[in-house]
């Protein structure tokens, strides 16, 4: 195997779940760090170890559970975050720490408030120490794209010197111009030296130009590319995997080099992603969107009936977008029903198969045919969903609209040791319902958004509801699906009140200073 290729370093359990609303639990980050081995990343990110302890438990039980990429945990220069990282990541055939410190004048001047000389001193004893720990060390220089060359270089010659096998060259604000960065990044590499190193590149889209910067890099040098899956990630987001991967494969003819991604996983990887973190991607988008291989103009139709070639630069297959021949129903047995849910990039154990199935089966006895959308939501609604520690439980509801749209509701719930009540009004029965759960927990959280969607174009399909609230500037989002709209978005708001107070206990912050009423 040729060392001239580019390896994948994804960071959607890192960067891309610190977007504003994810909040991924570890059950559903171990999901798509199985799914992303299966594709072929040479490097998952699992997290941050020193961000919390619940990260920390993440990147341990991926270090543990996932083989063949290298597992990486980000740290920051002080000694207490890389030996957090390294409890964390150290159960991996492949560990790998992950060094960061700022180097761009207004980074040191005003964020870290040191001297260049100080920020050195920081990434000697850094990387010095992460070495000691682990063989494979990356050190990224924070906004390194706003950052004196010169001063780079140096702080990159020092990192290398200290032990450093990776040099992260990143555009972390999302600043640079594909041309002007492809030069700027092969001076960089020349001044330092490109021996025994891999020159990675991690950038950001706030300029709507992180693939294309990321690709100028791969042409002047780097054989690392951070990215997420779906481009998700701080702010405007990160690079998106799917898009470098298949540029990169199909115009190896203009980069010379190509990663060892399985691309047939693409597809199947994004939709994954994008049911376990709620975000959705948009039809348009390149790659993986619904429309992606779709044609509507006749002239457009015309030219696909006499050549694909004509209007498709790839094929659906090359992503793992076939369309699908299989039916499931009530008389599916449970193989057929297993090899659709692996099809759909989940890795269930048998228990959760189990009953996964006889939810499956109920779900049948309601409507004549289950969608993959259907068969999604219950995995992730009543599966994964079951990781989050529920302090609230949905027992019964009882909901009544009246004339104008007014509706009341009455809600049960249960903490595990009582069952509490109560009722309200509202706009709407959802309204009224989330109402009455707030009188019950003692507690009115910010609903930031609510969506409500149906999983397929069936009348009859299952709804699913994603809302995202904030407590206290704590972030939660919380799902829940069910035939019935207005219990998915019950139970999707119970959800989130559970992540609410899972991140709360992890942050040691009270939520509920006053006891539950009765």
């Amino acid at each position: 195997m040729s060392d001239d290729y580019v390896r994948v370093f994804d960071t959607t359990l890192r960067d891309g779940e610190q977007s504003p609303g994810i909040n991924l639990n570890a059950q559903e980050k171990l999901q798509i760090a199985y799914q992303l081995a299966a594709l072929g990343v040479d490097v998952i990110e699992a997290g941050f170890p020193a961000a919390s302890p619940g990260d920390a438990e993440a990147v341990r039980l991926i270090a543990q559970s996932v083989k063949g990429p290298a597992v990486a945990g980000l740290s920051r220069t002080r000694q207490e975050d890389i030996k957090t990282a390294f409890e964390s990541v150290k159960h991996s055939d492949r560990p790998r720490i992950h060094v960061f410190i700022a180097t761009s004048d207004i980074h040191m001047q005003y964020k870290l408030k040191m001297t260049k000389d100080q920020v050195l001193g920081e990434i000697r004893s850094a990387v010095t120490y992460a070495r000691s720990l682990v063989p494979d060390v990356e050190f990224s220089a924070e906004d390194g794209s706003r950052s004196d060359p010169k001063f780079l270089a140096q702080a990159f010659r020092l990192a290398a010197g200290c032990g450093a096998t990776t040099l992260n060259l990143p555009d972390t604000v999302g600043y640079a111009i594909p041309e002007e960065f492809s030069g700027f990044f092969a001076n960089v590499m020349k001044e330092v030296g490109t021996n025994g190193l891999v020159w990675s590149v991690h950038c950001h889209d706030d300029l709507g130009l992180a693939v294309a910067n990321t690709l100028a890099a791969v042409k002047a040098g780097a054989r690392q590319v951070e990215c997420t899956i779906n481009g998700i990630g701080e702010r405007a987001g990160n690079a998106s995997l799917e898009e470098i991967v298949m540029a990169l494969k199909t115009r190896r003819e203009h980069f010379g080099v190509d990663t060892h991604i399985n691309t047939t996983y693409l597809y199947p990887t994004s939709r994954l992603v994008t049911r376990l973190t709620g975000f959705v991607v948009p039809p348009n988008k390149a790659i993986v969107g619904d429309n992606a291989f779709s044609h509507e103009a006749g002239i457009h139709q015309h030219g696909v009936l006499c050549d694909k070639r004509t209007y498709e630069i790839m094929r659906p297959q090359d992503v793992g977008a076939p369309e699908s021949k299989l039916v499931l129903g009530k008389h599916s047995g449970r193989h057929a029903f297993g090899e659709r849910i692996k099809s759909l990039g989940y890795h269930l154990t048998e228990e959760e198969l189990a009953k996964a199935f006889v939810l499956f089966k109920d779900l049948c006895d309601k409507k004549g045919i289950v969608s993959d959308g259907d068969i999604e939501a219950l995995i992730v609604d009543e599966i994964l969903g079951n990781a989050t520690k529920k302090s609230f439980e949905l027992r019964d509801f009882m909901i009544s609209i009246g004339a104008g749209g007014r509706g009341s509701a009455t809600v049960v719930l249960t903490d595990g040791e009582k069952t509490n009540s109560d009722a309200a009004t509202g706009n709407g029965p959802v309204d009224a319902a989330y109402k009455a759960i707030q009188r019950i927990i003692g507690i009115e959280p910010e609903l930031v958004s609510y969506k409500i969607s149906a999983v397929s174009e069936r009348s009859d399909a299952v709804g699913e509801a994603v809302v995202v609230i904030k407590f206290k500037e704590i972030l939660a989002q919380g799902r829940g699906a069910s035939t019935d709209v207005i219990e998915a978005s019950i139970k999707a708001y119970i959800n989130a009140i559970n992540r609410l107070v899972q991140i709360a206990e992890a942050r040691g912050i009270n939520l509920f200073p006053q006891c539950v009423p009765a």
